[in-house]
């Protein structure tokens, strides 16, 4: 499993633990809607800038967004 589909899975699972939708994580981070859902999707790659626009909305660690876990 490469990065990017590292990072897909875990923006899913805290955006859905944090109960928000990607339109409302979208606005929180300044990113469009459509970009959140392909970086979900792992259709891009999302840049470290993103990658901490992405943690900030979320409140957590740009890390917690690309480790495996398990």
């Amino acid at each position: 499993m490469d990065l990017k589909e590292i990072m897909a899975i875990n923006l899913r699972r805290i955006r859905h633990g944090k109960q928000l939708t990607q339109e409302e994580l979208a606005d929180r981070s300044g990113l469009s809607a459509r970009y959140i859902g392909a970086i979900e999707r792992a259709d891009v790659s999302a840049s470290v800038t993103v990658l901490g626009q992405i943690a900030a909305a979320l409140g957590v660690d740009p890390a917690e967004l690309v480790t495996k876990s398990g």
